[in-house]
């Protein structure tokens, strides 16, 4: 077991683990109720932290993580190639047609 991802709150700590799952990483969210003893002990050991079962995929979840941290390359509205459908930013599945672009 490694632990791979300290996260602020609860919902993004599950977030990591759905997409570390996607990619078939056996992973698992530590501390899920810690935060209720938050100031009877250091903040940093409350915090819900995700744990991957199998070290030789650290590369990999460390990548997937990155990903997923890192700001939206694009800041204005995208056009969908195939319905020309204006899509915000951050998509990158046509909400229209549901194609990939």
């Amino acid at each position: 077991m490694l632990k791979i991802y300290s996260a602020q709150t609860l919902p993004d700590a599950h977030l990591v683990r759905g997409l570390l799952a996607q990619a078939g990483i056996d992973a698992r969210v530590f501390n899920e109720n810690a935060q209720s003893v938050m100031g009877e002990i250091p903040f940093h050991h409350a915090l819900p932290e995700v744990w991957i079962m199998n070290e030789s995929d650290a590369t990999q979840a460390l990548e997937l993580i990155h990903q997923i941290e890192k700001p939206a390359a694009r800041s204005s509205p995208a056009f969908c190639p195939h319905c020309r459908e204006e899509n915000p930013a951050n998509f990158h599945t046509c909400w229209n047609c549901g194609r990939e672009f």
